[in-house]
């Protein structure tokens, strides 16, 4: 057991929950730190809280809430995905509660960005095309680089559908964030959101992981040392 105690906070991206972070939760408490893992309004099992109205402010105010509501401080605050934009405006917030950001495979922007601002138009128009009532649909588990059947098989039967607006939204940041420190965690091989370039266009120190763009789930104990490595 290492001689201090880390807090990580891991934030699942879109269409997940906190259940995703499973294989990771385990190597990280092994070696003696403290995890929480919220899951976000109206996603995994939260699901009956969905309202097409759920945008990206309250999943921030669910994660500033974790971090209040149990006066973490500290913590190493770890955003995969869409909750790269959900992580850095928490930390925003709250920079007094944040030790270090990770960003896996996150997305990223200055104040104003979001995730249609930021996106490739293939992406905008897929979401555009298959979002209905304020929800987008779950995508299938091999465009996030899952491809083992048994791991398939357990994400699809728990991702659940997205809250459009998230996607929307516009992030709101002071530029408090810029002083927390952050490094960013890119999958390769690379797929076609330009995850590694938004890092690197921030300045971020980055660290390559050879897995799907699900990390969490197809290399997770890869990821529990990049991790460790931030305790």
């Amino acid at each position: 057991m290492l001689a201090d105690v880390t807090t990580f906070v891991l934030v699942h991206g879109a269409w997940h929950g906190g259940w995703c972070w499973r294989d990771v939760v385990a190597p990280l408490r092994s070696a003696g730190h403290d995890v929480v893992v919220p899951t976000l309004l109206g996603l995994g099992e939260r699901a009956g809280e969905f309202r097409p109205d759920i945008g990206l402010r309250d999943h921030v105010d669910d994660v500033v809430g974790a971090l209040e509501g149990a006066d973490l401080r500290d913590v190493v605050l770890v955003g995969h995905s869409y909750a790269g934009l959900v992580v850095r405006e928490a930390a925003d917030r709250v920079p007094e509660r944040v030790a270090q950001l990770v960003l896996v495979d996150a997305w990223a922007g200055p104040d104003g960005a979001s995730i249609d601002s930021l996106a490739p138009e293939y992406f905008r128009s897929w979401v555009d095309s298959v979002s209905d009532g304020g929800a987008t649909p779950v995508p299938a588990a091999r465009t996030a680089g899952v491809t083992d059947p048994q791991q398939v098989a357990w994400v699809e039967a728990l991702m659940t559908p997205q809250p459009r607006r998230t996607f929307s939204d516009p992030t709101r940041l002071t530029g408090a964030v810029d002083a927390v420190p952050c490094r960013a965690v890119i999958c390769t091989p690379p797929g076609r959101i330009p995850f590694g370039a938004w890092a690197r266009g921030f300045g971020w120190p980055t660290v390559e992981l050879e897995s799907g763009h699900d990390a969490m789930i197809t290399a997770p104990g890869a990821l529990a040392g990049i991790l460790l490595e931030d305790a």
